[in-house]
């Protein structure tokens, strides 16, 4: 694509962007993750929000290349219909300087036809800066959801290769499929996308209860790399839920605090 690149700032207003998730594009990135196509039946996994909300700031100008996803809020206010059209609507809300860069704080929501709102993801990921490259410091680090692993049930383990993740992977932010921007990036391999991985935990809160509205805060807490092996792991309650992305040595990759959770 041809882009003119803006440099971040607090108030940039994204272009509208058409988004929709068709029945053979979630078969496939479902399929590049090892999960099984019918996961969500009839339903759009909304993990792919993550994703599209990146894509509508890049086809505005706002580059993700070599950004790390640190924090994201995933709210679906109502299921979303395979093939159904929804409108994002974006903005840069902040921008913060840190040790290793700047922190830009998005918020993007997708609406309907009738001008509903159906998915809300915002977003507060790092933009390093590659002069301070081995600098430590993102800004405040949000407390842990789990603190024992110990005490979560675990689930399904899920083995990650450098194929499925770049069959999964989109154009736009080369450390998830490019062995040399990653190391350029201070990583030993590329990592998969934040998306990717609250993928493998949306499949497993579906294979419970299938939801009408819930709200996620979701923490990136590791980089889980493209040749790892990960393992879902969660506690229930009736209108709650904590589910995490397990590293192979036991430590959270990705963990997501879901509240506010309807049944259809």
């Amino acid at each position: 694509m041809d882009i003119q690149w803006v440099d971040p700032y607090a108030g940039f207003v994204y272009e509208d962007d058409l988004v929709e998730v068709s029945a053979a594009y979630q078969a496939e990135k479902l399929a590049a993750c090892g999960i099984p196509v019918d996961a969500f039946g009839e339903h759009v996994d909304p993990s792919f929000f993550i994703g599209f909300a990146i894509h509508a700031g890049i086809k505005s100008g706002i580059t993700a290349e070599g950004n790390i996803n640190m924090l994201q809020a995933l709210t679906q206010h109502r299921p979303i219909r395979l093939g159904e059209a929804l409108v994002a609507k974006g903005c840069i809300a902040d921008v913060k300087s840190v040790p290793r860069g700047r922190t830009l704080h998005t918020e993007v929501r997708f609406e309907d036809s009738h001008g509903e709102v159906v998915v809300t993801a915002n977003r507060v990921s790092l933009k390093p800066d590659p002069e301070k490259l081995g600098t430590h410091g993102a800004g405040e680090k949000p407390k842990p959801i789990v603190v024992d692993t110990n005490r979560l049930e675990k689930h399904e383990t899920y083995q990650l290769t450098p194929e499925r993740v770049k069959r999964y992977s989109t154009e736009g932010n080369s450390i998830h499929y490019e062995q040399k921007a990653a190391e350029k990036a201070g990583f030993r391999a590329p990592l998969i996308g934040g998306g990717m991985g609250v993928h493998f935990l949306m499949a497993q809160l579906w294979s419970r209860t299938a939801p009408a509205f819930f709200h996620a805060e979701i923490y990136f807490r590791r980089p889980i790399f493209w040749d790892e092996a990960v393992t879902v792991a969660g506690s229930y309650e009736r209108s709650s839920a904590v589910l995490a992305l397990l590293k192979p040595e036991g430590k959270v990759g990705t963990e997501v605090a879901v509240r506010d959770l309807q049944s259809q």
